[in-house]
């Protein structure tokens, strides 16, 4: 890594708290902010442990951090769990019959759940695991759609100690059976299949595939029946699990456990090689990840929250599995495509179950903007309060859309900043106290020390790039990476001194917000200059006839590296040599003649995962004239290479 990354991006626009909504806030009050902050960094073992308090523990702890770098245990010999706080501990205390999830399929059916439900659903599949041989300490691979099943499996697994490796349903078998040899994962949790936009994904036939490659790991396949496509059963190792259920106890004492017991691990997507599973353990995972839910969120008593990720990523297992469950929050939850079989499919949703707060992805709300303002216009979408970001740095044309289109003015963003590693929101705006930036992921999170330093190791002056550091532990910080703790070093603890190094570039304003530059890998290297692909995107996404676009680099003789951008246009614009020409001059007005891009290709979409993540490797790849390489089986749809391929 060199030294600096040059920051281009210049956002002046700020907005403040609504005043009303400052009044209701949980936290109302710069004033208190500080003084939260000040004591989780000067007094965290009291700070945190007065936040671990409002939870259930079997036995308390005697230590609350015990730090030996890399390494850190929180809450030292307690005992705890995790689906006893996100169940029971609601369930107890006459909460019962309470929401705990609106459910809706994609073909249109619906489902709702209380806690209740939840409990006795929970306790049936953890009853059904025991039945099937599953132990404390054992590890369970799940591979399901986005429907109840995927989270009841979850907590199932928490309630008896196993460790659950969520796989998102979008992987290729070959990256299933990888992570089930990887985890050593004695049974798998599957569907015969789910639905995506309108057809069937098959699921089970994928596991089976998968289970080949590993040899004799698995001892059971449990199968919920979804789409009621025909599937394969192995006598004497695949069940139904509809059919075990029958014959399940729904009643099973949730095991107490320590907290540094492994949780779950989660293999970070996009890896190439051995897969890294990332490792979290219980007490550490909930207490973050209860605070962060009820404080970022501002979650009050009769919120509807909806979170769009799919468990199968970190999102999903902290703000749809557990963060919100933790607080007893009422939740949706949607299994399909967002605009399937129409544009405004989510902001019917949100219609219908009054959603509060809505969180999503900054590609969705790019997507959205691309489909045109009159689908959520043609919905009532005053029940939301407040609006959130996650996954990427969102430019802030999209931000803007997203907060005067959906928001209707009036709803403050939280832009959240984190990572599968970090268990939790480390950078954000809290919705009650900070002005809002557009683009900006605002300031750290209790008990978050962040720096901006070059590689050295030294702090970098204010609005100077560099790379984002963690100058100590937080309590739902990863442990390690599965069964390597020398990767695990030298992943995250060796590119700087004694810091963790998160991979993303950044810049901290001299109000203290922090703006992610993207990933040290995009980083483009013009002339001496490292510029963050992001800002220029953000410049291109400014334009008005631009709806998305995705900035690489490619070798250059001259200078390096080249800057090559993808870009989709609004409604029905065709593109051209004029509007090259314009575009590359907007980008130069905006952030200088250095960012200005070598070429432009204009597509009719970009090469995304289902989750909606940009495959800048697959753009690289094309930018460069090279052959395609690595695993493309999550793209959402291949035919958008092949067309990108067909006009390089």
């Amino acid at each position: 890594m060199s030294e600096r990354i040059t920051s281009v991006l210049n956002e002046e626009r700020r907005f403040p708290p609504p005043e009303r909504f400052r009044e209701q806030a949980r936290i109302g009050t710069w004033a208190e902010y500080q003084e939260r902050y000040r004591r989780s960094l000067e007094e965290p073992d009291a700070f945190w442990g007065e936040v671990a308090s409002e939870l259930h523990w079997f036995e308390p702890w005697r230590e609350v951090r015990r730090w030996n770098e890399p390494f850190v245990e929180w809450f030292v010999g307690g005992t705890t769990n995790l689906a006893y706080n996100a169940l029971d501990r609601h369930v107890e205390a006459g909460r019962g019959n309470k929401v705990a999830y609106f459910f809706e399929g994609e073909p249109g059916d619906r489902r709702v759940l209380t806690y209740k439900d939840m409990l006795r659903e929970t306790s049936r599949f953890a009853n059904v695991l025991k039945a099937q041989g599953v132990e404390k300490g054992d590890r369970v691979a799940i591979y399901l759609p986005m429907i109840p099943e995927a989270v009841v499996a979850m907590l199932a697994c928490a309630r008896i100690g196993a460790t659950h490796s969520v796989v998102f349903g979008g992987f290729s078998a070959q990256a299933l059976g990888d992570r089930i040899a990887d985890a050593e994962a004695k049974a798998v949790v599957t569907a015969d299949g789910g639905f995506r936009r309108g057809a069937v994904l098959p699921l089970k036939p994928a596991v089976d595939e998968a289970i080949a490659r590993t040899g004799d790991v698995v001892k059971t396949v449990i199968v919920v029946r979804r789409a009621e496509n025909d599937v394969a059963m192995e006598p004497g190792r695949d069940v139904w699990y509809h059919e075990a259920a029958r014959h399940a106890s729904d009643v099973c004492p949730a095991e107490p456990l320590d907290a540094e017991h492994p949780s779950f691990i989660l293999y970070t997507s996009g890896s190439t090689g051995t897969p890294k599973g990332v490792l979290h353990t219980t007490g550490g995972y909930q207490t973050y990840t209860y605070l962060t839910a009820r404080t970022v969120f501002d979650l009050q008593e009769n919120d509807v929250f909806w979170c769009t990720a799919d468990v199968g990523w970190i999102t999903g297992h902290s703000y749809v599995a557990y963060g919100p469950m933790l607080n007893g929050a009422t939740q949706v939850m949607y299994e399909g495509a967002p605009t399937h079989p129409t544009p405004d499919r989510m902001w019917g949703m949100v219609e219908r179950y009054g959603v509060n707060v809505f969180y999503t992805a900054p590609t969705a709300i790019r997507a959205f903007m691309k489909l045109g303002d009159e689908h959520p216009a043609k919905h009532d979408l005053s029940s939301l309060r407040l609006l959130g970001t996650v996954g990427e740095p969102i430019n802030p044309e999209a931000w803007m859309w997203f907060r005067r289109v959906i928001g209707g003015d009036r709803c403050p963003i939280v832009d959240t900043w984190w990572q599968t590693e970090t268990g939790g929101i480390m950078l954000t705006t809290l919705p009650g106290v900070h002005d809002a930036k557009p683009g900006a992921a605002g300031v750290p999170f209790f008990g978050v020390e962040p720096a901006i330093v070059d590689v050295e190791g030294n702090e970098v002056p204010d609005d100077e790039g560099g790379y984002l550091v963690m100058k100590r532990p937080w309590p739902s910080m990863l442990r390690t990476v599965y069964g390597d703790d020398d990767r695990y070093r030298n992943q995250y603890w060796s590119e700087i001194p004694h810091v963790y190094f998160a991979g993303d570039g950044a810049r901290k304003d001299a109000d203290g917000y922090h703006w992610i530059m993207g990933r040290v890998d995009d980083v483009v290297n013009v002339s001496g200059h490292r510029l963050g692909t992001m800002e220029i995107e953000s410049a291109l996404v400014a334009h008005e006839a631009v709806a998305e676009a995705a900035v690489v680099g490619r070798p250059d003789e001259v200078k390096g590296q080249g800057i090559v951008a993808f870009v989709t246009l609004e409604g029905a614009r065709q593109g051209d040599d004029a509007l090259r020409e314009a575009l590359r001059a907007h980008v130069a007005s905006q952030i200088g003649g250095i960012a200005k891009p070598d070429a432009i290709h204009f597509a009719e979409a970009l090469p995304k995962t289902r989750s909606g993540k940009i495959m800048r490797r697959l753009l690289r790849s094309v930018a460069s004239g090279e052959d395609l390489t690595g695993d493309v089986s999550t793209l959402e749809d291949r035919t958008v290479v092949d067309k990108l391929l067909q006009g390089s």
